[in-house]
């Protein structure tokens, strides 16, 4: 992301990136970043938090008109609190436990597929 913010300031188009990577981020030394100290895929905040979201968004956004030096990383969140990343870092699987057959929405749904592909696509191996 570094390289294209860099390509859009070149043609006057302000940019500024959000991150929570410091060290990757200064190396693609891109014009102007936000820091947060968040979990990779939450740059913004934490889930279900859009008030300390916004906060996070605005003050970043915010940096467009302070910050001119290039490469320059700001801290722009408080981080995440001792509970979340304790939680976050356990070793959980969060996914939908996974049926040994194919699942249908509609009764109509798995005899189409039993029309098209036999037998088999409403009972998995069988």
């Amino acid at each position: 992301m570094g390289l294209i913010a860099r390509a859009l300031e070149e043609v006057g188009i302000a940019t500024v990136s959000l991150t929570s990577a410091w060290t990757i981020t200064a190396s693609a030394n891109p014009p102007r970043a936000a820091f947060t100290d968040f979990p990779l895929g939450h740059t913004a905040g934490p889930p279900h938090e859009p008030a300390s979201q916004q906060e996070i968004v605005r003050k970043a956004l915010g940096l467009v008109e302070s910050v001119s030096n290039p490469g320059t990383i700001v801290p722009v969140g408080d981080g995440w609190s001792s509970e979340w990343k304790a939680e976050a870092r356990e070793l959980r699987d969060h996914r939908t436990v996974r049926e040994p057959t194919p699942q249908y929405e509609r009764e109509h749904d798995r005899e189409v597929a039993i029309a098209n592909h036999g037998e088999t696509a409403a009972c998995g191996i069988c």
